[in-house]
């Protein structure tokens, strides 16, 4: 990559909104699962690591939404939470009985979600 080209890939990341920060987190988790989903030959490294990958970041919003410092409603900061709770028990069900079908919700949470931050809703 020349200077020039990271120079800018430094600039936007310091510029971006936290909401755009947001946004592109689930957007790479939803990738990282569409990614073992298309590429299905049964529970492997990658399909734990893009599991993990998106219940941190879900357990990331769900601590959020219970600091007293969030800025946002109380009926959005229980939606997430419960959107959290869903998806942290769809990562385990997961887990557990791996089937490539289980993540279409995850990945679809996290597209939709993402659009919504980014206003593309």
């Amino acid at each position: 990559m020349s200077s020039l080209a990271q120079a800018y890939a430094r600039t936007s990341q310091t510029t971006a909104s936290p909401r755009e920060i947001e946004a592109q987190a689930l957007l790479k988790a939803a990738r990282q699962l569409q990614d073992v989903q298309a590429n299905w030959s049964g529970p492997d490294t990658n399909m734990h690591n893009a599991l993990m990958f998106n219940r941190r970041l879900w357990t990331i919003f769900m601590s959020a939404m219970e600091t007293n410092e969030n800025p946002q409603p109380m009926e959005v900061r229980q939606n997430i939470a419960n959107i959290g709770v869903f998806v942290i028990k769809q990562t385990i069900e997961m887990q557990m009985d791996p089937d490539p079908a289980k993540l279409k919700s995850l990945i679809d949470i996290n597209c939709n979600i993402a659009a919504g931050l980014s206003g593309r809703s």
